[in-house]
């Protein structure tokens, strides 16, 4: 579960040594600002690990459990997100040691609540005679380190700065019961210090609540993803303007600016290059990107969906990989089924039927046999329920105090009950913690599971019935949905490179979509799909996975070919890979 549910990440790094100098655009604000070097031991890409160590399933381990220092949860959190992230194991043949420096800050957009986490990388070898700044969002809900392995890796050794953004998402949880939340350093302290998040939420009797930024923040960070991309961007180019002050100044206008995100980060990626009025990208790459247009499923639809029916119609996929023992999944498959047919959505009087009912709805929905095969994998790490869950908390604009559909988040040991999260415990939720549970000990609970057979059912259930709801905790959820769709105007050249058996952000509901819409705008771009590639590189690993091609060195390609066109080469088409 370690290596498929990752954990994740969001900054710091070894000693500081001084404050940016350049001057920030005016709408921008920056605070937390430092910058710490990295080099003898220590690089930009590992921490000084290396390849080897990434490969083992253990993190290095604090000398203080209880107060891990900024540079020991630095390596962890590099340590975590490449390995959820990347095919350490196949593609990712060597990494190597980068020397460098980080400029780390927490970036405000106007009128939000909270920061977002920016930090530019710089190397030493930066070219300054072909000035190159990759800006990049975490996938997922991940930290401010969840790219470092499927963009950073390619960047830095080709002498590019690369600049990331958590795009309002991350890791920095807040204890409730203690009043705990990260500071910028990554380490832990008590409300009054400046926070990355906090709630405001005060603590009950018998407290076991966990606050998730992306979930709890009040501040929709998805409608603002594309902003949050260009802060950063122009983040980045500020740090490279205190990196290099005799070269300044660091512009759009004399250093090349590529956007590069995989799943939500490609999303986000993709609206940056809609709002992008100044002109600041120059060419964009989207790996598997969460993309909804106007007139396309969005992911709370289909995620939803397949929570309700994927279980019951495993039983109707007979090729499909099972990632349950076989009477684990069966078990589950056969109850949900019950549930369904109880409830009408499903035709049948024994399972077979049923299953093969539920099949056939997700078909006339519109999913692909190719993106079915992998249902397993989301049944088996169920990976639908905690996405819709989250998600449902950020578009209602909830607080930790008004749970949608029952579900909140606390430590707990395996399926026991939530119960306070220890010192040691807190102290690694910022470099271990993937941003959505279950994480780092931090569990999805579910207020609603009174069924001992199909517990899951009830808040599913509820959680689908948000999308045509007519209450106001409905009408919230859908207008929120309603800003997150994207626009399919991109500013600058695109390609997309997606897995056509991606059952995650299926293509037929994103990257296809997307490219129509955007075709008919009138936009530069190309759509690359990779036959047999899924979602994430680092589910390749899996034994049920063997033999499925990895994303990112196409992904890595598609940069080599944006770049060659902005440099006067052939315009980029679609490809069959």
């Amino acid at each position: 579960m370690r290596l498929i549910t990752p954990t994740l990440l969001s900054l710091l790094t070894a000693a500081c040594t001084h404050m940016p100098t350049a001057a920030p655009a005016p709408a921008d604000v920056f605070t937390a600002t430092r910058v710490s070097t990295h080099r003898a031991g220590d690089d930009l890409l590992t921490g000084g690990m290396g390849r080897a160590a990434l490969l083992s399933p253990l993190a290095p381990v604090p000398a203080d459990g209880a107060h891990p220092t900024m540079v020991e949860l630095r390596r962890r959190a590099l340590h975590a997100n490449w390995r959820g992230i990347a095919d350490l194991y196949g593609s990712v043949s060597e990494i190597p040691a980068v020397p460098g420096r980080e400029f780390h800050a927490f970036a405000r957009l106007p009128g939000a609540r909270h920061p977002h986490r920016v930090l530019a990388q710089v190397p030493d070898a930066f070219d300054a005679k072909r000035r190159c700044l990759i800006v990049t969002a975490s996938s997922g809900s991940r930290g401010i380190y969840g790219a470092i392995g499927s963009v950073a890796a390619y960047g830095l050794p080709r002498g590019c700065a690369v600049v990331h953004t958590d795009k309002g998402g991350g890791s920095g949880f807040f204890d409730i019961a203690s009043g705990e939340g990260v500071q910028g350093d990554g380490t832990r302290a008590a409300r009054g210090a400046e926070l990355e998040f906090d709630p405001g939420t005060e603590p009950g009797a018998d407290e076991t609540r966990v606050a998730l930024k992306h979930a709890h923040s009040g501040d929709h960070p998805e409608a603002d993803w594309g902003r949050h991309v260009l802060q950063a961007a122009r983040f980045g180019l500020q740090a490279l303007s205190d990196a290099f002050p005799e070269q300044t100044p660091f512009t759009a206008q004399n250093t090349r600016v590529i956007a590069f995100g995989l799943s939500n980060g490609g999303g986000a990626v993709l609206r940056a290059a809609e709002l992008d009025d100044d002109g600041l990208l120059d060419g964009v790459v989207a790996a598997a990107p969460n993309i909804t247009t106007p007139d396309a499923r969005h992911l709370f639809d289909y995620a939803t969906e397949a929570a309700l029916l994927q279980p019951c119609a495993l039983l109707a996929l007979p090729d499909a990989p099972a990632f349950l023992p076989d009477a684990a999944w069966r078990a589950v498959a056969n109850a949900r089924c019950a549930s369904l047919r109880a409830a009408g959505w499903i035709e049948g009087d024994d399972a077979a039927t049923q299953s093969a009912s539920a099949l056939a709805r997700l078909r006339a929905s519109g999913w692909r046999d190719a993106s079915l095969r992998l249902a397993g994998l989301q049944v088996g790490f169920d990976l639908w329920r905690a996405v819709a869950a989250l998600y449902a908390q950020s578009y209602a604009r909830a607080t930790p105090d008004a749970a949608v559909c029952g579900y909140r988040f606390a430590q707990r040991d395996g399926a026991g009950p939530p119960r306070a999260a220890t010192a040691a415990e807190r102290a690694l939720w910022w470099s271990d913690a993937s941003g959505i549970a279950p994480t780092a000990g931090v569990s999805l609970v579910d207020g609603l599971a009174s069924d001992p057979v199909d517990p899951a059912f009830t808040g599913l259930r509820c959680l689908r019935a948000l999308l045509d709801g007519e209450d106001a905790l409905a009408r919230q959820v859908q207008a929120s949905i309603a800003a997150t769709r994207a626009t399919a105007q991109p500013r600058a050249p695109v390609v997309i490179v997606h897995g056509d058996t991606d059952s995650i952000v299926p293509i037929e509901f994103s990257a296809r979509p997307y490219l129509a819409a955007a075709r008919a705008n009138g936009a530069r771009i190309a759509l690359w799909e990779v036959a047999g590639a899924q979602h994430f590189d680092a589910f390749v690993a899996l034994p049920q996975l063997h033999g499925t091609p990895p994303l990112l060195p196409h992904a890595h390609a598609a940069m080599d070919a944006l770049i060659a066109h902005l440099d006067g080469a052939a315009a980029i088409v679609d490809q069959r890979r």
